[in-house]
């Protein structure tokens, strides 16, 4: 459980489009294997400390004749930022996929005194 001592409280929140296979013939949709794309996302102004994450997927086209695999995640979160990594293996095919976001965590106050 993430704890705050702060009063004030920011919530941060997104939408991006990590990639767009399809109309290029890009790896997530033609190749096979382990794939991986990592989108690095700044906040709109930094945590005190670095916030809780969620990442979902807002978008996700696929090639429904074979297997769906997925696996998306938010990593090196930070004060300033993270960066949201999404992964796909074997025979999957993704055409484009956008990720929806939300950062919950402390902000500044300048009326708290760290002592």
């Amino acid at each position: 459980m993430k704890k705050f001592r702060s009063a004030i409280l920011g919530v941060d929140q997104g939408v991006e489009p990590l990639f767009n296979d399809f109309e290029h013939g890009g790896e997530m949709w033609t190749g096979e294997g382990k794939r991986e794309r990592r989108v690095r996302v700044k906040f709109s102004e930094p945590f005190r400390s670095p916030p809780a994450v969620m990442v979902s997927l807002s978008l996700w086209d696929t090639d429904a004749s074979v297997n769906q695999r997925i696996d998306i995640k938010a990593e090196r979160i930070g004060r300033k930022g993270f960066t949201i990594r999404f992964t796909t293996w074997g025979d999957s095919r993704v055409a484009r996929v956008h990720a929806a976001w939300m950062a919950i965590g402390e902000l500044e106050d300048e009326e708290f005194w760290d002592v």
